[in-house]
Protein backbone atom coordinates (compact mmCIF):
# COMPACT_ATOMS: atom_id res chain seq x y z
CA UNK A 1 0.00 0.00 0.00
CA UNK A 2 1.33 3.46 -0.86
CA UNK A 3 0.06 6.86 0.28
CA UNK A 4 -0.72 9.38 -2.41
CA UNK A 5 2.92 10.76 -2.12
CA UNK A 6 4.80 7.98 -3.18
CA UNK A 7 5.27 6.59 0.76
CA UNK A 8 5.48 2.99 1.08
CA UNK A 9 3.02 2.66 4.01
CA UNK A 10 4.10 -0.58 5.33
CA UNK A 11 7.09 -1.75 7.45
CA UNK A 12 10.64 -1.60 5.70
CA UNK A 13 10.94 -5.11 7.45
CA UNK A 14 8.27 -6.94 5.62
CA UNK A 15 10.36 -6.67 2.40
CA UNK A 16 13.28 -8.90 3.39
CA UNK A 17 9.99 -11.58 4.47
CA UNK A 18 7.05 -13.09 2.88
CA UNK A 19 4.78 -11.43 5.69
CA UNK A 20 2.20 -10.29 5.87
CA UNK A 21 1.20 -13.50 3.67
CA UNK A 22 3.37 -15.84 4.70
CA UNK A 23 1.75 -19.50 3.86
CA UNK A 24 2.05 -21.47 7.79
CA UNK A 25 -0.86 -19.85 8.62
CA UNK A 26 -4.53 -21.69 7.92
CA UNK A 27 -7.63 -19.90 7.03
CA UNK A 28 -10.79 -19.68 9.29
CA UNK A 29 -12.79 -21.67 7.62
CA UNK A 30 -10.13 -24.71 8.49
CA UNK A 31 -10.70 -23.62 12.44
CA UNK A 32 -12.30 -27.22 14.36
CA UNK A 33 -14.96 -27.10 17.01
CA UNK A 34 -13.05 -28.17 20.16
CA UNK A 35 -9.59 -26.80 20.76
CA UNK A 36 -7.64 -27.72 24.50
CA UNK A 37 -5.45 -24.88 24.31
CA UNK A 38 -6.68 -21.22 22.31
CA UNK A 39 -4.33 -18.27 21.61
CA UNK A 40 -5.64 -15.18 20.64
CA UNK A 41 -2.98 -13.47 19.43
CA UNK A 42 0.17 -14.16 16.86
CA UNK A 43 2.89 -11.76 17.92
CA UNK A 44 5.28 -12.23 20.23
CA UNK A 45 3.31 -12.90 23.59
CA UNK A 46 1.21 -15.44 21.42
CA UNK A 47 3.76 -17.25 19.78
CA UNK A 48 6.05 -17.55 22.70
CA UNK A 49 3.38 -19.02 24.61
CA UNK A 50 1.94 -21.48 21.87
CA UNK A 51 5.65 -22.56 21.95
CA UNK A 52 6.03 -23.49 25.20
CA UNK A 53 2.71 -25.03 25.35
CA UNK A 54 3.03 -27.45 22.28
CA UNK A 55 6.42 -28.45 23.89
CA UNK A 56 4.88 -29.26 27.33
CA UNK A 57 2.13 -31.79 24.65
CA UNK A 58 -0.89 -29.56 24.93
CA UNK A 59 -2.79 -29.00 21.34
CA UNK A 60 -2.64 -25.78 20.80
CA UNK A 61 -4.65 -23.36 18.29
CA UNK A 62 -3.27 -19.53 17.77
CA UNK A 63 -5.54 -17.03 16.30
CA UNK A 64 -5.18 -13.33 14.77
CA UNK A 65 -7.03 -11.28 13.31
CA UNK A 66 -5.48 -10.35 10.93
CA UNK A 67 -1.60 -12.20 9.70
CA UNK A 68 1.18 -13.36 11.84
CA UNK A 69 2.67 -10.41 13.90
CA UNK A 70 0.94 -7.94 11.88
CA UNK A 71 0.74 -5.81 14.93
CA UNK A 72 3.87 -3.91 16.63
CA UNK A 73 5.64 -7.80 16.38
CA UNK A 74 6.63 -6.61 12.54
CA UNK A 75 6.40 -2.84 13.32
CA UNK A 76 8.45 -2.02 15.75
CA UNK A 77 12.23 -0.43 15.36
CA UNK A 78 13.66 -4.08 16.66
CA UNK A 79 15.82 -2.69 19.36
CA UNK A 80 16.33 -5.01 22.62
CA UNK A 81 17.24 -4.16 26.42
CA UNK A 82 16.32 -4.94 29.89
CA UNK A 83 12.90 -2.84 29.25
CA UNK A 84 13.27 -1.80 33.26
CA UNK A 85 9.90 -0.60 34.45
CA UNK A 86 9.13 3.16 33.40
CA UNK A 87 8.87 4.25 37.39
CA UNK A 88 12.51 3.44 37.85
CA UNK A 89 13.87 2.35 41.17
CA UNK A 90 12.69 5.10 43.63
CA UNK A 91 8.86 4.30 41.58
CA UNK A 92 9.30 0.77 42.42
CA UNK A 93 10.36 1.12 45.87
CA UNK A 94 7.82 3.63 46.81
CA UNK A 95 4.86 1.19 45.17
CA UNK A 96 6.18 -2.44 46.35
CA UNK A 97 8.72 -1.85 48.87
CA UNK A 98 12.67 -2.41 48.14
CA UNK A 99 12.30 -5.98 47.89
CA UNK A 100 9.69 -6.34 45.45
CA UNK A 101 11.44 -3.48 43.22
CA UNK A 102 14.46 -5.33 42.86
CA UNK A 103 13.15 -8.56 42.19
CA UNK A 104 11.08 -6.71 39.65
CA UNK A 105 14.47 -4.96 38.07
CA UNK A 106 16.42 -8.37 37.99
CA UNK A 107 13.55 -10.11 35.73
CA UNK A 108 13.91 -7.43 33.28
CA UNK A 109 17.37 -8.00 32.86
CA UNK A 110 16.44 -11.71 33.09
CA UNK A 111 14.03 -10.90 30.19
CA UNK A 112 16.91 -10.11 27.66
CA UNK A 113 18.89 -12.39 28.70
CA UNK A 114 15.81 -15.35 27.74
CA UNK A 115 15.37 -13.98 24.26
CA UNK A 116 18.89 -13.61 23.65
CA UNK A 117 18.99 -17.84 24.62
CA UNK A 118 16.13 -18.72 22.79
CA UNK A 119 17.25 -16.77 19.35
CA UNK A 120 20.50 -18.78 19.92
CA UNK A 121 19.25 -21.93 20.92
CA UNK A 122 16.21 -21.94 17.77
CA UNK A 123 18.77 -20.90 15.55
CA UNK A 124 15.76 -18.02 14.23
CA UNK A 125 17.28 -16.11 11.81
CA UNK A 126 16.75 -12.56 12.36
CA UNK A 127 19.48 -10.32 11.84
CA UNK A 128 20.60 -10.64 15.64
CA UNK A 129 22.99 -8.70 17.04
CA UNK A 130 22.75 -9.05 20.78
CA UNK A 131 25.57 -7.12 22.48
CA UNK A 132 26.16 -4.21 19.82
CA UNK A 133 25.08 -1.68 22.51
CA UNK A 134 22.61 1.31 22.69
CA UNK A 135 23.47 4.76 23.23
CA UNK A 136 20.77 6.79 24.98
CA UNK A 137 21.07 10.72 24.23
CA UNK A 138 20.71 13.27 27.05
CA UNK A 139 18.35 15.28 24.59
CA UNK A 140 19.18 18.65 27.67
CA UNK A 141 21.53 19.12 29.79
CA UNK A 142 19.73 18.21 32.95
CA UNK A 143 19.02 14.76 31.40
CA UNK A 144 22.83 14.00 31.69
CA UNK A 145 22.72 14.12 35.48
CA UNK A 146 19.65 12.13 35.80
CA UNK A 147 20.11 9.06 33.45
CA UNK A 148 23.54 9.00 35.28
CA UNK A 149 22.16 8.71 38.97
CA UNK A 150 19.44 6.17 37.81
CA UNK A 151 21.96 4.18 36.10
CA UNK A 152 23.77 4.15 39.82
CA UNK A 153 20.93 3.19 41.34
CA UNK A 154 20.40 0.45 39.10
CA UNK A 155 23.82 -0.89 39.21
CA UNK A 156 23.91 -0.92 42.76
CA UNK A 157 20.61 -2.71 43.16
CA UNK A 158 21.02 -5.35 40.65
CA UNK A 159 24.15 -5.01 38.57
CA UNK A 160 23.24 -3.05 35.69
CA UNK A 161 25.81 -1.99 33.30
CA UNK A 162 26.47 1.10 31.86
CA UNK A 163 29.12 3.53 31.18
CA UNK A 164 28.21 7.31 31.00
CA UNK A 165 29.23 9.44 27.59
CA UNK A 166 30.29 12.86 28.20
CA UNK A 167 29.43 14.99 24.98
CA UNK A 168 33.05 15.09 24.67
CA UNK A 169 32.96 11.93 23.78
CA UNK A 170 29.67 10.81 22.23
CA UNK A 171 31.11 10.97 18.60
CA UNK A 172 32.11 7.50 19.38
CA UNK A 173 28.67 6.50 19.62
CA UNK A 174 26.80 8.85 17.06
CA UNK A 175 27.58 10.89 14.34
CA UNK A 176 25.76 14.30 15.63
CA UNK A 177 26.63 16.87 18.39
CA UNK A 178 22.95 17.27 18.95
CA UNK A 179 22.73 15.69 22.58
CA UNK A 180 24.41 16.39 25.42
CA UNK A 181 26.42 13.85 26.24
CA UNK A 182 24.45 10.17 27.42
CA UNK A 183 25.45 6.52 28.31
CA UNK A 184 25.98 3.55 26.40
CA UNK A 185 24.38 -0.44 27.72
CA UNK A 186 26.81 -2.55 26.30
CA UNK A 187 24.58 -5.53 26.80
CA UNK A 188 21.54 -4.32 24.59
CA UNK A 189 21.10 -5.33 20.86
CA UNK A 190 19.18 -5.31 17.85
CA UNK A 191 17.27 -7.69 15.62
CA UNK A 192 14.84 -7.37 12.58
CA UNK A 193 11.60 -7.67 13.90
CA UNK A 194 9.75 -9.22 11.87
CA UNK A 195 12.00 -12.03 10.76
CA UNK A 196 11.64 -12.53 14.55
CA UNK A 197 8.18 -12.95 14.82
CA UNK A 198 8.15 -15.59 11.60
CA UNK A 199 10.94 -17.42 12.95
CA UNK A 200 9.07 -17.82 16.30
CA UNK A 201 5.67 -18.78 14.05
CA UNK A 202 7.50 -21.57 12.49
CA UNK A 203 9.02 -22.99 15.50
CA UNK A 204 5.62 -23.23 16.81
CA UNK A 205 4.61 -25.03 13.69
CA UNK A 206 7.13 -27.39 13.59
CA UNK A 207 6.35 -27.97 17.68
CA UNK A 208 2.35 -28.83 16.81
CA UNK A 209 0.86 -25.52 16.80
CA UNK A 210 -1.81 -24.51 14.23
CA UNK A 211 -2.37 -21.22 13.30
CA UNK A 212 -4.93 -19.67 11.75
CA UNK A 213 -4.69 -16.12 10.90
CA UNK A 214 -6.62 -14.23 9.80
CA UNK A 215 -9.74 -15.43 12.07
CA UNK A 216 -11.28 -12.60 14.28
CA UNK A 217 -12.38 -13.20 17.98
CA UNK A 218 -15.32 -11.24 18.33
CA UNK A 219 -16.57 -12.69 21.88
CA UNK A 220 -15.03 -14.86 24.39
CA UNK A 221 -17.85 -16.58 27.25
CA UNK A 222 -16.91 -18.80 30.35
CA UNK A 223 -19.45 -21.93 30.13
CA UNK A 224 -18.37 -23.67 33.38
CA UNK A 225 -14.86 -25.07 33.10
CA UNK A 226 -14.68 -24.46 29.56
CA UNK A 227 -15.35 -21.32 27.17
CA UNK A 228 -16.83 -20.86 23.87
CA UNK A 229 -15.14 -18.67 21.71
CA UNK A 230 -16.88 -16.91 18.46
CA UNK A 231 -14.33 -16.44 15.38
CA UNK A 232 -15.38 -15.60 11.88
CA UNK A 233 -19.34 -16.12 13.01
CA UNK A 234 -18.30 -19.90 14.24
CA UNK A 235 -18.68 -21.12 18.30
CA UNK A 236 -15.05 -23.21 19.37
CA UNK A 237 -14.74 -24.88 22.71
CA UNK A 238 -11.33 -24.43 24.27
CA UNK A 239 -10.92 -25.80 27.64
CA UNK A 240 -7.98 -22.84 28.43
CA UNK A 241 -7.78 -20.07 27.00
CA UNK A 242 -4.96 -16.92 26.30
CA UNK A 243 -5.86 -13.66 25.70
CA UNK A 244 -1.96 -11.93 24.26
CA UNK A 245 -3.88 -9.22 22.00
CA UNK A 246 -1.96 -6.23 23.36
CA UNK A 247 -2.17 -3.24 21.83
CA UNK A 248 -4.71 -4.40 19.63
CA UNK A 249 -6.88 -5.67 22.38
CA UNK A 250 -10.79 -4.34 21.22
CA UNK A 251 -14.48 -4.07 22.73
CA UNK A 252 -14.66 -8.25 22.43
CA UNK A 253 -13.12 -8.30 25.05
CA UNK A 254 -14.00 -5.57 27.48
CA UNK A 255 -11.83 -6.19 30.43
CA UNK A 256 -8.87 -5.85 29.03
CA UNK A 257 -9.87 -2.91 26.47
CA UNK A 258 -10.14 -0.91 29.43
CA UNK A 259 -6.93 -1.30 30.58
CA UNK A 260 -4.70 -1.41 27.46
CA UNK A 261 -3.54 2.37 26.11
CA UNK A 262 -3.21 1.72 22.36
CA UNK A 263 -0.20 4.59 21.68
CA UNK A 264 0.47 4.97 18.27
CA UNK A 265 4.20 4.76 17.61
CA UNK A 266 5.26 5.65 13.86
CA UNK A 267 8.33 4.59 12.12
CA UNK A 268 10.21 6.16 8.78
CA UNK A 269 13.07 4.49 6.88
CA UNK A 270 15.10 6.13 4.13
CA UNK A 271 15.84 5.31 0.79
CA UNK A 272 19.42 2.78 0.27
CA UNK A 273 22.11 5.17 0.85
CA UNK A 274 26.16 5.04 0.83
CA UNK A 275 27.26 2.83 3.89
CA UNK A 276 29.58 5.07 4.49
CA UNK A 277 26.64 7.75 5.56
CA UNK A 278 24.92 5.35 7.61
CA UNK A 279 28.40 4.25 9.22
CA UNK A 280 29.47 7.88 9.83
CA UNK A 281 25.65 8.18 11.78
CA UNK A 282 26.25 4.97 13.55
CA UNK A 283 29.80 4.44 14.64
CA UNK A 284 29.20 1.17 16.31
CA UNK A 285 26.62 -0.03 14.28
CA UNK A 286 24.48 0.28 17.32
CA UNK A 287 21.13 1.78 18.26
CA UNK A 288 19.88 4.91 19.65
CA UNK A 289 17.15 6.41 21.96
CA UNK A 290 17.02 9.64 23.61
CA UNK A 291 15.43 10.99 26.58
CA UNK A 292 12.97 13.37 25.33
CA UNK A 293 9.24 12.68 26.10
CA UNK A 294 8.40 11.40 22.80
CA UNK A 295 10.88 9.03 23.01
CA UNK A 296 12.50 9.06 19.40
CA UNK A 297 14.67 5.55 18.40
CA UNK A 298 16.53 4.91 15.42
CA UNK A 299 19.23 2.73 14.13
CA UNK A 300 20.72 1.21 11.05
CA UNK A 301 19.10 -1.26 8.31
CA UNK A 302 20.34 -4.86 9.27
CA UNK A 303 22.11 -4.25 5.59
CA UNK A 304 23.88 -0.81 6.76
CA UNK A 305 22.39 0.79 4.10
CA UNK A 306 19.16 2.98 5.28
CA UNK A 307 18.13 5.01 8.39
CA UNK A 308 15.42 3.76 10.37
CA UNK A 309 14.41 6.28 12.63
CA UNK A 310 10.84 6.20 15.19
CA UNK A 311 8.70 7.94 17.55
CA UNK A 312 5.30 9.06 19.16
CA UNK A 313 2.76 9.56 16.88
CA UNK A 314 0.10 11.98 17.28
CA UNK A 315 -2.85 10.81 15.87
CA UNK A 316 -4.67 7.71 17.22
CA UNK A 317 -5.02 6.45 13.71
CA UNK A 318 -2.25 5.73 11.00
CA UNK A 319 -1.82 9.27 9.73
CA UNK A 320 1.44 8.89 7.78
CA UNK A 321 0.91 11.72 5.37
CA UNK A 322 1.61 13.89 8.91
CA UNK A 323 3.60 11.64 11.16
CA UNK A 324 6.11 11.06 8.10
CA UNK A 325 6.97 14.76 7.92
CA UNK A 326 7.36 15.15 11.67
CA UNK A 327 9.91 12.31 12.00
CA UNK A 328 12.05 13.67 8.64
CA UNK A 329 12.10 16.97 10.62
CA UNK A 330 13.11 15.86 13.55
CA UNK A 331 15.72 13.45 11.80
CA UNK A 332 17.14 16.12 9.99
CA UNK A 333 17.42 17.92 13.28
CA UNK A 334 19.75 15.01 14.88
CA UNK A 335 21.80 14.56 11.49
CA UNK A 336 21.51 17.44 9.01
CA UNK A 337 23.91 15.36 6.69
CA UNK A 338 20.79 12.98 5.52
CA UNK A 339 18.84 16.22 4.45
CA UNK A 340 18.93 14.77 0.84
CA UNK A 341 17.89 11.40 1.63
CA UNK A 342 14.32 10.51 0.26
CA UNK A 343 12.06 8.69 2.81
CA UNK A 344 10.34 5.29 1.11
CA UNK A 345 8.45 3.73 3.87
CA UNK A 346 6.53 5.18 6.60
CA UNK A 347 4.24 3.12 9.48
CA UNK A 348 3.16 2.94 12.92
CA UNK A 349 1.34 0.63 15.27
CA UNK A 350 -0.25 0.49 18.47
CA UNK A 351 2.65 0.61 22.04
CA UNK A 352 0.05 -0.86 24.41
CA UNK A 353 0.59 1.09 27.68
CA UNK A 354 -0.98 0.15 30.99
CA UNK A 355 -2.37 2.77 33.33
CA UNK A 356 0.60 1.59 36.06
CA UNK A 357 3.49 1.64 33.60
CA UNK A 358 3.73 -2.07 34.14
CA UNK A 359 3.05 -5.30 32.24
CA UNK A 360 0.99 -7.74 33.62
CA UNK A 361 -0.01 -11.08 32.85
CA UNK A 362 -2.44 -13.64 35.54
CA UNK A 363 -5.83 -15.30 35.36
CA UNK A 364 -9.35 -13.18 35.17
CA UNK A 365 -12.59 -14.98 35.37
CA UNK A 366 -10.54 -18.30 34.37
CA UNK A 367 -9.40 -16.36 30.98
CA UNK A 368 -5.59 -16.21 31.21
CA UNK A 369 -3.62 -13.17 29.50
CA UNK A 370 -0.09 -11.73 28.97
CA UNK A 371 0.02 -8.12 27.86
CA UNK A 372 0.90 -4.27 28.50
CA UNK A 373 4.63 -3.85 27.56
CA UNK A 374 4.97 0.12 27.85
CA UNK A 375 6.54 0.29 24.42
CA UNK A 376 9.88 -2.35 25.22
CA UNK A 377 8.02 -5.76 24.13
CA UNK A 378 10.23 -7.67 22.07
CA UNK A 379 11.69 -8.98 25.00
CA UNK A 380 9.30 -8.59 27.77
CA UNK A 381 6.63 -10.34 25.13
CA UNK A 382 8.59 -13.29 24.63
CA UNK A 383 9.48 -13.96 28.35
CA UNK A 384 6.14 -13.34 29.84
CA UNK A 385 4.12 -15.25 26.73
CA UNK A 386 6.50 -18.03 28.21
CA UNK A 387 5.98 -18.01 31.50
CA UNK A 388 2.47 -17.41 31.24
CA UNK A 389 2.66 -20.66 29.15
CA UNK A 390 3.81 -22.04 32.39
CA UNK A 391 1.32 -20.98 35.10
CA UNK A 392 -1.27 -22.24 32.12
CA UNK A 393 0.96 -25.88 32.60
CA UNK A 394 0.33 -25.47 36.59
CA UNK A 395 4.24 -25.34 36.66
CA UNK A 396 6.35 -23.56 39.67
CA UNK A 397 8.58 -22.62 36.85
CA UNK A 398 5.75 -20.07 35.92
CA UNK A 399 6.20 -17.73 38.65
CA UNK A 400 7.29 -14.07 38.00
CA UNK A 401 7.82 -10.58 39.96
CA UNK A 402 4.49 -9.61 38.59
CA UNK A 403 1.93 -11.70 40.01
CA UNK A 404 -0.78 -10.72 42.12
CA UNK A 405 -0.62 -7.28 40.75
CA UNK A 406 -3.81 -5.42 40.17
CA UNK A 407 -4.65 -4.51 36.33
CA UNK A 408 -6.05 -1.22 37.12
CA UNK A 409 -8.48 0.75 35.06
CA UNK A 410 -9.81 4.23 35.10
CA UNK A 411 -13.58 5.56 35.67
CA UNK A 412 -14.99 6.38 32.37
CA UNK A 413 -12.24 4.70 30.31
CA UNK A 414 -13.41 2.32 27.98
CA UNK A 415 -10.81 1.55 25.57
CA UNK A 416 -10.32 4.57 23.18
CA UNK A 417 -7.48 7.19 24.74
CA UNK A 418 -9.32 10.18 23.58
CA UNK A 419 -6.74 12.34 25.83
CA UNK A 420 -3.48 11.15 24.18
CA UNK A 421 -2.85 13.18 21.00
CA UNK A 422 -3.27 16.21 23.25
CA UNK A 423 -1.16 15.04 25.70
CA UNK A 424 1.69 14.28 23.29
CA UNK A 425 1.36 17.54 21.55
CA UNK A 426 1.28 19.23 25.30
CA UNK A 427 5.18 16.77 25.29
CA UNK A 428 6.27 17.78 22.66
CA UNK A 429 6.08 21.53 23.33
CA UNK A 430 7.57 20.97 26.57
CA UNK A 431 10.48 19.22 24.67
CA UNK A 432 10.35 22.34 22.00
CA UNK A 433 10.86 24.30 25.07
CA UNK A 434 13.51 22.63 26.93
CA UNK A 435 11.20 21.59 29.75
Amino acid sequence: MSTSDGLLNHPYWWDDTDLPDAQIARGAATLPETVDTLVVGAGYSGLSAALTLARAGRDVVVIDADAIGFGCSSRNGGQIGPSFHKLGLAGLTSAFGTAKAHEILRESMDSLAYLKTLIKDEAIDCDMQPNIGRFKGASRASHYDEIARSNEELSKAVGFQFEMVPKAQQSAHIGSDFYHGGTHYPEDGQLQPAKYVLGLARKAVEAGVKIHAPARATGVLRDGNRFTVQVAGRVINARQVLVATNGYSGPELPFFHRRIMPLRSAIIATQELPRELISSAFPTGGCVVDSSRLVLYYRPSPDGRRMVFGGRAFDLADKPQKYAPDLRRLMLRIFPQFSDAAITHAWSGNVAYTFDHAPHLGCHDGLHYVMGYCGSGVGRATYFGHKAALQMLGQTAGKTSLDGLSFPTRPLYFGKPWFLPTVLRWQNMMDRMGR
